[in-house]
């Protein structure tokens, strides 16, 4: 009997241990429906990946109970067992590498981490679009790596962030390419492609499928999370069309013009009075209509709900659901249509044919993922492994950014790079150093090695001190003299310092320019007890006035690193010891302390003479700046000179149309009226000669700007009209072409919103070069 007992034991307990297996089995198996183990749900039209994708959506939407169809809605889409269709989580986050926030992904299986390369704003300032491409196709390998692995619920990253950067205060600042539209546009589409799988310059996407899909967030004027009185969720941003023509709206066509992205997030805002997410015009007739959206639009998370609760727009809960489906929204993050899409079919708020529209939008994304055609692991991009996750190849890139990202902002009298044989000690000050979580910046996920500033100066010499000067980065407290005492014992001494995201994030924006607390005071200390000059390193996605370090000349060299993700100490510790030559240049200007006088919530991008309001971004701002757009040094010195220019002259003035003086003086024309024809042949080739002049190789952006010679407060006051990347060992010179369009390149919206050209004398800068082409209407 107790033999018996026993063997009854065993038995149970291997049925126990084989049925965990088996769950556990399950558990890791990616999501897909149509199942060809089913055959009553492999049967169905929408499972036959013959036919188009149109027809199959249809196909499964005029299949669901109007229940099923409610709860398809939102970012948490339950499964529909009767049709063989899985569970899906909308909801995954990629901004700079897979993240950890969002719903969608799980990191606590065989997975534990992914490679996180640098916050957006370092790596938009190497202005390299085929590293941007080669980042984002790399974040979409490791996504659809870790979906086939069973640790992502959904193949829908929420990312890229192209609002552009308007104000130096805002805490998302750091998620953005920077403030010029053209550059944020340029850094969109290349992220999309790269994401989703198309070839950098298009085209391999015909068939519609995709390795991942990338979403235009935050559509639009959303550039204010929460400052003074004003939040996020109830700001009427007062945009003028003008600068919604040529400002922000730029981004978000080329995105998904160019990019083809699949997907536009609503942001929270109000713009002019209605709510993004209800507004028709914006999600049906222009990103729809007019720029060709294909995929789906996913409102910020809770956007709806604050439609009603906290704009007050709606007066009815299913109003809110009203609005939003009838102004072309597909999905809710959150659950306001969960909970009141059925009430709002019955008061007859919404018809049907709403909700069928916008399950259409998105079953026909899975479908175009993939996970309509059984196992994935069979088809396409089923063989990507989670050996490409933090793969050498993923962690050499995320170093190339970095390195190629930091921007030298001061480097008096080439005290820069240090010798490492003639540096036998160190000091390294601040608060942030020893910590390698503050280099990932925001919608991080988990890195594949962790390793600090502190370390990775440690590698290099070994005699390293350290010290973290203040209690925390807002530094209300420092200790000045220990770490005084600290650098006085050292060859040289680095100090971090800068903002972290108890200072900058989502929902918390700055109030002030400066560096936080004590920050300043202890530089100040530091530098003047120091033997030798110091070096400051700033660590920020948003601009800091450091003036003050600017002008002192004991600080002799200057870097900023952004958050420079996983391989920013390495990239850090190169360029100190001259390893590598930086090469990034600023995507965003660096204001005064005195800019956050201006009110945050003002939305013009011009100036006003009348009232002092000094306008927004370098295109436009007309105050005093600590660095320019676009400012960076190097190790090395460069020359530009123009090389040929294929034309001087542009006329449109044998153009039948309607010609505006726009209270100026100077005629334009409207784009509008001079037809693609005439543009295409309007193009100007112009090729720039860079010659490297210094004893170090090194990787640069060349940027090339254009500028009116009457430039107006309506008229920029100049604005980047290409970049390209060179690379040139010392002595060397090479030529770089750029294709300029002008009426893409040479225009301004006018008061009304479109798009004109004015006429008169223009100058093509590049360095300190001017080449002048004039235009007659």
């Amino acid at each position: 009997m107790g033999n018996q007992i026993t063997y009854n034991k065993v038995i149970i307990t291997f049925i126990f241990f084989i049925s965990l297996l088996v769950l556990h089995t399950e558990s890791i198996r990616p999501p897909f429906s149509c199942d060809s183990s089913n055959k009553v749900t492999s049967s169905f039209p929408f499972c036959n990946a013959a036919l188009p994708i149109s027809q199959r959506a249809n196909d499964v939407v005029s299949r669901l109970t109007v229940d099923e169809k409610v709860l398809q809605l939102v970012n948490g889409a339950p499964e529909i067992p009767r049709l063989g269709i899985s569970a899906y989580e909308w909801w995954s986050e990629g901004l700079h590498g897979v993240s950890r926030h969002g719903k969608g992904t799980l990191f606590n299986g065989t997975i534990k981490a992914a490679t996180q390369f640098p916050q957006i704003i370092l790596t938009a300032s190497t202005f390299d679009e085929d590293l941007w491409y080669r980042i984002a196709l790399a974040i979409g390998r490791e996504a659809r790596a870790m979906y086939n692995a069973g640790q992502l619920k959904g193949l829908t990253l929420w990312a890229p962030n192209i609002n552009i950067l308007r104000d130096p205060r805002w805490g998302r600042g750091q998620e953005t390419a920077g403030e010029d539209p053209m550059m944020v546009g340029k850094y969109a589409v290349a992220y999309v492609r790269g994401i989703q799988g198309d070839s950098f310059e298009g085209g391999k996407l015909q068939d519609g499928h995709l390795q991942a899909s990338a979403c235009c967030k935050h559509f639009i004027s959303q550039d204010l999370d929460n400052w003074n009185n004003f939040s996020r969720y109830t700001f009427d941003a007062h945009v003028l069309k003008q600068d919604l023509a040529d400002s922000f709206e730029p981004p978000f066509k080329s995105c998904v013009e160019q990019g083809k992205a699949s997907s536009v997030m609503c942001a929270y805002n109000l713009v002019n009075g209605i709510p993004n997410c209800a507004n028709f015009d914006l999600l049906t007739t222009i990103a729809r209509g007019q720029w060709g959206l294909q995929g789906y639009i996913v409102s910020d998370c809770d956007a709806v709900d604050k439609i009603y609760t906290a704009q007050h727009y709606a007066k009815e809960p299913e109003d809110a659901v009203a609005a939003t489906l009838k102004a072309g929204m597909d999905v809710n993050c959150g659950s306001h249509l969960k909970t009141y899409t059925k009430s709002a079919l019955e008061k007859k708020k919404v018809q049907e044919s709403d909700i069928d529209r916008a399950l259409h939008n998105l079953f026909s994304m899975r479908m175009r993922l993939g996970l309509f055609n059984g196992d994935p692991s069979k088809l396409e991009y089923g063989d990507i492994s989670a050996a490409e996750i933090c793969s050498q190849e993923h962690r050499a890139l995320a170093l190339e950014a970095a390195r190629n990202g930091i921007v030298l902002l001061k480097n008096s009298d080439r005290f820069l790079p240090l010798s490492k044989m003639n540096t036998k000690s160190l000091a390294v000050i601040g608060p942030k150093a020893n910590d390698s979580e503050v280099l990932l910046g925001n919608y991080e996920g988990y890195s594949c090695k962790n390793v600090t500033l502190l370390q990775g100066l440690q590698g290099y010499v070994p005699n390293t001190m350290y010290h973290p000067g203040c209690n925390f980065i807002n530094c209300t407290s420092a200790a000045i003299n220990e770490a005084v005492d600290i650098a006085k014992k050292a060859d040289y001494v680095v100090l971090v310092m800068g903002l972290d995201q108890t200072i900058e994030r989502e929902q918390q924006d700055r109030s002030e320019l400066g560096l936080p607390g004590m920050q300043e005071k202890l530089i100040t200390a530091i530098a003047q007890s120091a033997s030798k000059p110091v070096i400051l390193v700033l660590m920020c996605g948003g601009p800091v006035d450091v003036s003050f370090a600017k002008d002192n000349q004991k600080i002799g060299g200057i870097l900023w690193v952004g958050y420079p993700g996983e391989g920013g100490a390495a990239a850090l510790t190169e360029i100190i010891f001259g390893e590598h030559n930086p090469g990034g240049k600023l995507p965003v200007t660096w204001y005064p302390k005195e800019f956050s006088k201006v009110p945050m919530n003002d939305m013009r991008m011009r100036p006003v003479a009348s009232n002092g309001y000094p306008g927004r971004t370098y295109r436009f701002y007309n105050g005093p700046k600590v660095f320019e757009f676009g400012y960076g040094l190097s190790y090395t010195n460069y020359s530009y000179s123009f090389a040929s220019v294929s034309q001087n002259t542009l006329q449109f003035k044998n153009l039948k149309v309607n010609k505006t003086t726009e209270n100026r003086s100077a005629l334009n024309i409207a784009v509008s009226d001079i037809g693609p024809e005439v543009c295409n042949k309007a193009t100007i080739s112009v090729k720039v000669a860079v010659k490297n002049q210094g004893e170090m190789a090194g990787k640069h952006p060349v940027l090339l700007f254009l500028r009116h010679s009457k430039a107006e407060d309506e008229v920029p006051r100049k604005s980047l009209i290409g970049f390209k990347s060179v690379n040139l060992k010392a002595g060397e010179n090479t030529q770089t072409t750029f294709d300029v369009k002008p009426c893409e390149h040479f225009t301004r919206a006018n008061t009304d919103g479109s798009l004109v050209i004015d006429e008169g004398k223009y100058l093509l800068l590049v360095g300190n070069g001017e080449y002048p082409v004039t235009v007659v209407v």
